[in-house]
């Protein structure tokens, strides 16, 4: 019998993305490597890595971050309509990646972005890899838009968080969907009579002089927030995108559900926690692998 296609559907998530290894790995050591990968922003990246044979590549850098190494490469921009410039990023894809141009892979891949102004879902299937890897991860307010054959591009997670929709329309007769915030329980739940105390004091954020370790630490403290818990503003931002994206997702997946749902349990990981990929990835080979009874079932049943 004919084995049905499979399509990968990579959600975005941050630092939970790095749990998306994990995922991949379990299912090529089943005999279940997809046929059609759809990602959107990390997932997006994990996907391209996958396709292009550059998986090790990728694990490879994500478990060798510290702190401090996610810390450098931060290249700040004061000047432009992200926080950070992205060349530091771009760079390292670009030695992995440079060579690949999309539509000449060997499997069928989309990553998703969103178009400024219009709000349009844009799939990035043909041309550079790096390019649409850019514009998919572009979050904004942290990295600027991507421009692409004119249109200015940023973070797919504003409008397809997990792209199921894309694998069914590129033909995948069973679509896996990898959720990064499944295990999100009470998420968008509704707080009543909740109290407005008084404000708590603000924090002095003024530098001593030109002290070059004070402007670095408070570099550190505005992304990676301050030790009384106050977010930073990177925390911020990000957590304003992925309470978006989770409303979002639960939308479109009821009105679009996937075969299989793989689910790490990456709540504990923050969204800027990306010294933390070993634990990510342990977190989808679990998942994935609790999961292969099902997928096979749905293999056998489709089959043929």
């Amino acid at each position: 019998m004919e084995r049905p296609t499979i399509g990968l559907a990579l959600g975005g998530g941050a630092a939970r993305g790095w749990a998306h290894i994990g995922v991949l790995r379990s299912l090529i050591a089943a005999g279940l490597e997809p046929d059609i990968i759809a990602g959107t922003s990390i997932g997006a990246v994990a996907g391209a890595c996958y396709v292009t044979g550059k998986l090790d590549a990728l694990e490879d850098f994500a478990t060798t971050l510290t702190r401090r190494r996610v810390f450098g490469f931060l290249d700040f921009n004061f000047a432009g309509s992200g926080l950070l410039t992205g060349q530091r990023l771009s760079a390292r894809l670009n030695h992995h990646l440079k060579e690949f141009s999309i539509e000449k892979l060997d499997r069928k891949f989309v990553a998703v972005a969103t178009e400024l102004g219009t709000g349009h879902e844009v799939w990035l299937n043909k041309g550079s890899l790096v390019n649409a890897l850019q514009a998919s991860i572009a979050l904004p307010g942290i990295f600027r838009p991507v421009q692409i054959n004119g249109r200015w591009l940023i973070d797919g997670a504003l409008v397809n968080p997990i792209p199921v929709s894309v694998c069914r329309a590129l033909g995948a007769r069973i679509v896996i969907a990898v959720n990064l915030n499944n295990d999100l329980f009470s998420k968008g739940g509704v707080i009543h009579d909740h109290g407005a105390p008084e404000p708590s004091p603000m924090e002095d954020n003024h530098l001593p002089g030109t002290n070059g370790r004070a402007a670095v630490h408070l570099l550190h403290r505005q992304i990676f927030g301050r030790s009384n818990g106050a977010p930073g503003m990177s925390a911020v931002m990000m957590d304003a995108i992925n309470i978006t994206q989770d409303r979002i997702a639960r939308s479109r997946l009821a009105g679009d559900p996937p075969d299989i749902t793989i689910g790490p349990k990456t709540a504990r990981i923050g969204l800027f926690d990306f010294h933390r990929a070993n634990e990510a990835i342990e977190l989808g080979s679990k998942a994935a692998e609790a999961q292969i009874d099902e997928i096979r079932m749905a293999m056998r049943a489709l089959a043929a």
